[in-house]
């Protein structure tokens, strides 16, 4: 089923995506704590429960570092609301189709 997506909404899905993208990026290279808190390790035989667990002492995140994740997480948002509140979706005959299909779509579709 193909469909005949707004340029601007098409345009909007795929900043979405990039936005995501951008901002798994970030928080993979982001220590795994916002605060500065001292890491840990447990093995199963210690009382850890069923799998052993390790994490480094975190530094926390830095003022800059929090200010760049939310003004991510507020485009992705954004962008979100956009998508999802765009017009189109009150014209659709098939709305569950379409945005799935959107979510795969490119510019170039």
């Amino acid at each position: 089923m193909s469909f005949d997506f707004p340029s601007e909404l098409l345009s909007a899905q795929v900043e979405l995506v990039q936005a995501k993208a951008d901002l798994a990026e970030v928080y993979a290279a982001l220590p795994w704590s916002v605060e500065e808190l001292q890491g840990w390790s447990r093995a199963k035989e210690t009382g850890g429960g069923y799998y052993e667990s390790h994490r480094p002492d975190s530094p926390g995140w830095t003022d800059a570092e929090q200010q760049q994740v939310a003004e991510l997480r507020a485009r992705v948002l954004d962008l979100s609301e956009r998508v999802v509140t765009h017009d189109f979706w009150s014209s659709c005959e098939n709305a569950p189709a379409a945005r799935s299909a959107l979510k795969h779509a490119t510019i170039s579709d």
